[in-house]
């Protein structure tokens, strides 16, 4: 089964390639999806995120899941030194950093929930495998056309933070401008919700953030920086020709 969906700004395509009809447990991937974007998007007035933004909600009066979320940001604020900020001066509250790793690895449970064993679900370049191999290609900070690497990933999730599809969208909290230093920072972990948090904090640190990355214990690290020189942990599971891009 393969089925494609443009779900919170950006292109979601499932490829299950398992016996069975798994037609219920996609259209419960997707619609987990637009529920997360409908709950915890910063651009919806109506969602929690903004409710509690303008103070009509309070820290203690926010869902479990939102919670969860917020604990989050502030774990990565923390850990970086508050170059990871979702909270930034003169900006309102956006945890999206965290909400789609989170919400995307979520919905790549219910998949195995439901008895899927071998699937990919790729949420705008950010990958959830499972039951590979499954390769997956590094795009090039420079050039569109080209990959700096491919991966292969059996059971884990891949995810690539750059400014090459957004531009400055990653600002630097400690200095409230965007951040420099990095061109693409890419994260193998176990789970999508900590390879896109890692991937987003490492870059907002800048040029200290590729060694930061390389440290989380379980993660795994390719990144390019602003001189183009490539810093790789050793453990990055490098395979041949991609079939999914990051």
């Amino acid at each position: 089964m393969h089925r494609v969906e443009h779900v919170m700004g950006f292109p979601v395509s499932l490829r299950v390639d398992d016996e069975g009809d798994f037609a219920a447990a996609a259209d419960a991937v997707f619609g987990r999806l637009r529920e997360a974007d409908a709950r915890f998007s910063p651009f919806r007035a109506d969602s929690e995120v903004s409710r509690l933004d303008r103070g009509e909600l309070s820290v203690s009066e926010v869902s479990p899941d939102l919670a969860e979320v917020l604990a989050l940001c502030e774990e990565y604020r923390v850990a970086t030194g508050g170059a990871f900020d979702v909270r930034l001066p003169g900006r309102g509250l956006d945890p999206c950093a965290v909400v789609k790793g989170w919400s995307v690895q979520r919905a790549a449970d219910l998949l195995s929930a439901a008895g899927a064993r071998r699937f990919v679900l790729n949420a705008g370049g950010d990958v959830v495998a499972v039951g590979g191999p499954w390769r997956v290609g590094v795009r090039h900070p420079d050039h569109a056309d080209r990959l700096c690497t491919v991966l292969e990933i059996t059971d884990g999730a891949v995810a690539t933070s750059a400014r090459y599809e957004r531009g400055d969208h990653i600002v630097d909290g400690r200095t409230g401008r965007p951040a420099t230093g990095l061109l693409s920072v890419t994260v193998v972990a176990r789970t999508l919700t900590e390879a896109d948090s890692v991937a987003t904090a490492a870059f907002a640190m800048g040029a200290e953030g590729a060694a930061w990355a390389a440290a989380r214990p379980g993660c795994e690290v390719f990144v390019v920086d602003a001189e183009r020189a490539v810093v790789r942990t050793p453990g990055l599971p490098v395979a041949g020709e991609p079939s999914a891009t990051a």
